[in-house]
């Protein structure tokens, strides 16, 4: 019986999986999902690479995962929840290849590949589909203000991502540097990618948004200056 229960289990994930694919552009979808893994690979080849700024210490990768937030909340925006998160679940598997491949390619032993490779692909999971949920949500709630719901799921997506991956790949790893040290790194890259999200990132978003929308057939809500209503002419 609990193998008919673990095999039925795994048939009604499996189906549930598969009915994310259903009414999406598949091509659309698996050019995101290209997306969002060429950046986690690259993301994946620079957080074994420290880097020290004022003191405080980080990882390359800091500086380049934000992106995927971005390619996120403008596919949320402009095509839908659902194919973000088909993107997501297409792009998973790819991640951990990828991400394995990438770190024994570095020299590592196939444990630690396989340690940062799973590490990656499940904070990349958990911290997107918040991030769609997050965003999702705050669109809908205020509409007006088209810089709420970035904001707001970039600081949620980063916070969850990071601690995740640093917990996963580093925490009583047999690098002796990241084991002892991924608490500090973790919260500083964080803060820092927080921040580069919101001064790099916000704004970004806001101009892609404004062109992609031209592209797009279907018009969306763009940032814009609000205008100031014309007076009605007094009839004489």
């Amino acid at each position: 019986m609990t193998l008919l229960g673990d095999l039925s289990e795994l048939k009604y994930k499996g189906n549930k999986m598969f009915g994310l694919l259903k009414n999406i552009d598949k091509t659309m979808m698996m050019k995101l999902a290209l997306l969002h893994v060429v950046v986690i690979v690259v993301s994946n080849a620079l957080v074994s690479i420290p880097v020290e700024i004022f003191g405080i210490k980080l990882t390359w990768a800091a500086f380049t995962f934000p992106l995927v937030v971005l390619a996120t909340d403008l596919t949320v925006r402009l095509l839908g929840k659902g194919i973000a998160r088909a993107t997501i679940a297409a792009a998973y598997p790819l991640a951990i290849i990828g991400s394995i491949a990438v770190v024994m390619l570095e020299g590592a032993p196939s444990s630690v590949a396989l340690r940062i490779g799973f590490a990656s692909a499940t904070a990349y999971a958990v911290g997107t589909l918040l991030d769609v949920y997050v965003f999702q949500y705050f669109r809908e709630s205020m509409p007006k203000q088209w810089w709420i719901a970035p904001a707001v799921s970039t600081v949620a997506a980063n916070i969850i991502d990071t601690y995740t991956f640093f917990a996963v790949a580093f925490n009583n790893s047999a690098d002796e540097y990241m084991a002892a040290h991924w608490m500090e790194i973790a919260g500083s890259q964080v803060v820092l990618k927080i921040v580069v999200g919101l001064i790099v990132f916000l704004p970004a978003y806001g101009l892609l948004l404004r062109y992609l929308n031209g592209a797009l057939a279907e018009p969306v809500i763009v940032p814009a200056a609000t205008a100031k209503p014309k007076a009605k002419k007094s009839k004489a």
